[in-house]
């Protein structure tokens, strides 16, 4: 009896790791898009309060290099895939030296809701845009710079997705990424990137000049730029 005991508690153990992993550290992915971007909108309320972004640390590790790289071109035009509640465009926007335009893009309505209710008093240089990563709404060489933080593991094909944004990239323009790190990220069964693959894998799509920097406990941040020469 005792034995049949701990066997079911071995079970319902077993399937709460399982639940957890599926639902919370994976968020989703290997139960497919739609169910992602459900958890997304179920979470939009809380999502800014889990996440505490501090302006400082956004502006000093985020902002400022994005923007060095954007330097020499007076009104850059910049998308953010996988926005979520805004945080990269609002950040951005705030900067005095940031004269340009930004698009926020996200699958999910309502990380769009808190998004535009951000970026309000921003009406004439933001904009979003409710759509998947793996088939952008825009033509090719459109943007100076693209981002895409802390979402490329949760994206039905990353490399997908990292296709679309180098196709909308122009040429010498920058792409600001993130790779996820530690145990949790070596979870992600055929997803996870070590530095190496991870460079590798940007390469293959068309970008060039890697450079990766430490960031979070979970994430590195991630600069590169699409090969080729500037086209007006």
């Amino acid at each position: 009896m005792l034995i049949w005991f701990l066997l079911g508690l071995l079970l319902i153990l077993a399937l709460g790791l399982l639940l957890y992993w599926l639902l919370v550290i994976t968020e989703g992915v290997y139960l497919g898009r739609r169910l992602v971007v459900r958890l997304y909108d179920l979470t939009a309320h809380r999502y800014d309060g889990i996440k505490q972004f501090d302006p400082d640390t956004e502006s000093f590790l985020i902002i400022r290099p994005l923007l060095a790289r954007l330097a020499g071109r007076p009104a850059p035009l910049v998308l953010d895939v996988a926005t979520g509640t805004g945080r990269l465009p609002l950040f951005l926007l705030e900067e005095a030296t940031f004269n340009g335009r930004v698009i926020g893009l996200d699958a999910s309505a309502r990380m769009l809701a808190y998004a535009r209710a951000k970026l309000r008093g921003y009406h004439h240089r933001a904009s979003l845009v409710q759509q998947t990563a793996a088939d952008l709404p825009f033509d090719d060489n459109t943007f100076d710079a693209v981002s895409c933080l802390e979402s490329l593991e949760f994206f039905p094909s990353d490399s997908a997705a990292l296709q679309e944004m180098h196709r909308v990239l122009r040429p010498s323009g920058t792409i600001l990424t993130t790779r996820r790190r530690g145990w949790e990220a070596k979870t992600f069964v055929g997803r996870y990137h070590d530095r190496e693959t991870f460079q590798m894998l940007l390469e293959k799509v068309g970008f060039d000049g890697v450079e990766f920097q430490l960031w979070q406990i979970e994430y590195d941040l991630v600069f590169a730029h699409k090969t080729g020469t500037t086209v007006d």
